[in-house]
């Protein structure tokens, strides 16, 4: 069974969030004059156990779910985290497991990773100059850690590897083309993210959005780069590639050119909310019924019902009216 949503979208993407902790501050996800000491996370019995989100995702992929990601706060701050992996990569149907994180654990762990069944990685960076990247992640992180981490995560074969760089106007938007040569050199595909105004921390503002068109210009006028087809309906990034045959980069253009039209990804959040829009107002309370007793079919058949349900398309309608809107912070709800 495949459920499909109000607007003919099937179900094929899980997004699950570990914990809603991270060691970083990122101006523009978890900012410190919020994510302060006083800050309440969620406590440790609030949070699914990793049998509890093997058991969600077993009934996801008996629905038509075959990708699965591990997202947060940063995923790395869930212990023992490759026993996850592990039960998560073990299921039956599911042909992609893949994890973001923004690289600044012990590279050791790239290995422990795979060994569990880690497929991909995605490591966040936003810029190569150790200034600006310190003053975006407000955690006084240098680059060349995450850089390691990536290097790491290549030669492990967790590849594509992919780099994520959120762009934001006055900040690190002279990063652009710097992290474009760097990543093409290194043969590996850079994806540069749209600010988004997801939750209320961020203080997010439409002129503080690098649009992927302004991006694409700016990297076109010395790299040139050339459309490349999705490699699926739904693929997040609009996919470029260089014309001379050098790597290729993404553009994910959730603000100027939303894709809600083939969005086919549920997240499920730490606590375990089941949540159909990266800019939901509330989920589906998956926790209770685990630790209720619903059997499996009953999960299953929640779960579907959420789905066929579901008329979000946020980023189509987004616009002055919506800006005020209730929304879940991304640290809570994953990236």
């Amino acid at each position: 069974m495949n459920p499909i949503d109000t607007l003919s979208r099937p179900l094929h993407d899980l997004r699950i969030s570990v914990t809603d902790r991270c060691n970083f501050r990122c101006t523009y996800c978890m900012p410190r004059e919020v994510f302060g000491r006083e800050y309440e996370f969620l406590p440790h019995d609030q949070l699914l156990t990793f049998e509890e989100i093997a058991r969600v995702a077993r009934a996801f992929v008996d629905l038509g779910v075959h990708k699965i990601r591990l997202t947060g706060g940063e995923p790395l701050m869930r212990r023992e985290l490759e026993s996850l992996v592990s039960m998560l990569a073990a299921i039956p149907g599911v042909e992609d497991l893949a994890m973001t994180t923004n690289g600044s654990f012990p590279v050791k762990r790239v290995q422990s990773l795979k060994a569990a069944g880690l497929k991909r990685m995605s490591v966040s960076l936003d810029s190569l100059d150790d200034a600006t990247f310190k003053r975006m992640n407000d955690a006084d992180f240098p680059v060349a850690s995450v850089l390691e981490w990536i290097e790491a995560s290549a030669a492990a074969g967790l590849g594509p590897v992919k780099i994520n760089m959120v762009v934001q106007r006055g900040i690190n938007e002279h990063s652009i083309l710097p992290m474009a040569r760097y990543f093409r050199e290194k043969g590996l595909i850079l994806r540069f993210i749209e600010y988004m105004d997801v939750g209320h921390s961020n203080g997010w503002r439409l002129d503080d959005v690098v649009t992927a068109r302004q991006v694409r210009d700016i990297v076109n006028a010395e790299l040139p780069i050339e459309p490349v087809e999705p490699n699926y309906r739904g693929e997040v990034a609009e996919r470029y590639r260089y014309t001379d045959g050098g790597g290729e980069i993404g553009l994910i253009a959730s603000v100027s050119q939303p894709f809600c039209g083939a969005c086919s990804r549920a997240r499920l959040s730490a606590d375990g909310r089941l949540f159909t829009c990266l800019f939901a107002v509330k989920g589906a309370d998956l926790r209770g019924l685990l630790r209720n007793g619903a059997d499996d079919e009953a999960l299953r058949q929640t779960i579907g019902h959420v789905w066929q349900k579901r008329v979000d398309r946020y980023s189509e309608l987004r616009s002055a009216q919506t800006a005020d809107l209730p929304k879940v912070e991304m640290s809570y709800i994953g990236g």
